[in-house]
């Protein structure tokens, strides 16, 4: 593991327990220049989580909070005139920033959720005919409860398709939440928390991720993967060129944090459901029948050639 993201992880573990995984893939995201998309019911820790990543990296930290009348103007900003230079000024709204919380994103209007796609695809935002660049590094990581849960709008197919990944937190073991008890009988740990890196140095990390070496076998292997999501019986709409493309530099990112200047299939096949499975909609007949995308992603990937002979030639 590279030095620096392993001190990260390991800040990140003095706040959440048990959940070092989803720190890494969040991290995969973060290298990758993408977003990232929690699901899980409350009270697992997702809040905290992107709280406690973005304290490690000494990033600029913003918050939305997510609700049935919030505008997109809430979201992006407003232009507001000054009787003082009788001009128009902007305000920048909570989106400008380093590092977005978009806590319980599904709570919204899809029109409020469509004032991200922009933002998210090209770190930039449009107000008033002016386009307005966002700083950097921009990464959003937004927090939504599971569909069926009352009062949530299901995020439209365009903007799940802007989220690198889709990450499930998960339920604690025993241990693991006597462990947060105990850690936050007196007092919450991300009070305490400091950065391990900085700005720069996270911006020189996502330049050597950008400069990972892949293979014209493993980039093959990706498009073999992704093209066979969209033939497969059970799967209405299957994953798009940009999945292909996330998948990549996802790749390309794991594989840095694992210190290394290439990429191997096998972080492709780790990756692939994670940077897939929200990308794909199945066929009615096929929920009915109890299938998952998580399991038509693993019988894709041990039924696919894997490029073994032509990648140990390198």
């Amino acid at each position: 593991m590279h030095k620096k993201v392993e001190r990260i992880i390991q800040n990140i573990e003095k706040v959440m327990i048990g959940k070092r995984e989803v720190a890494e893939l969040s991290l995969v995201a973060l290298l990758a220049g993408g977003h990232v998309l929690l699901e899980d019911v409350p009270g697992v820790g997702k809040t905290m989580m992107v709280r406690a990543l973005a304290k490690s990296v000494s990033a600029e930290f913003k918050r939305i909070q997510f609700t049935p009348d919030l505008l997109p103007s809430d979201v992006l900003g407003v232009s507001i005139y000054n009787p003082k230079t009788l001009q128009f000024e902007f305000r920048p709204g909570p989106i400008v920033g380093n590092i977005i919380l978009a806590d319980e994103i599904n709570r919204t209007s899809p029109k409020t959720q469509s004032a991200l796609l922009e933002c998210m695809e090209e770190s930039s935002v449009s107000v008033d005919g002016e386009v307005i660049q966002l700083p950097k590094p921009f990464f959003v990581m937004a927090t939504q409860n599971p569909i069926e849960y009352e009062g949530t709008f299901p995020l439209p197919e365009a903007q799940l398709d802007r989220f690198l990944m889709k990450i499930r937190m998960g339920y604690p073991t025993v241990s693991e939440e006597v462990e947060i008890l105990r850690r936050v009988e007196k007092a919450s740990p991300i009070q305490s928390l400091e950065p391990v890196i900085t700005i720069e140095e996270l911006l020189a990390l996502q330049e050597e991720a950008r400069n990972v070496y892949v293979d014209d076998a493993v980039k093959e292997y990706i498009v073999q993967l992704a093209r066979a999501t969209r033939t497969n019986a059970n799967v209405y709409l299957g994953v798009s060129p940009r999945g292909t493309v996330a998948l990549m530099r996802a790749s390309k990112a794991y594989a840095k944090m694992l210190d290394r200047d290439f990429v191997k299939p096998d972080d492709v096949q780790y990756l692939a459901p994670f940077v897939f499975g929200h990308r794909m909609i199945l066929k009615p007949e096929a929920r009915y029948e109890g299938v998952t995308v998580e399991e038509i992603i693993n019988n894709i990937i041990a039924e696919s050639v894997v490029p073994i002979k032509r990648f140990a030639e390198r």
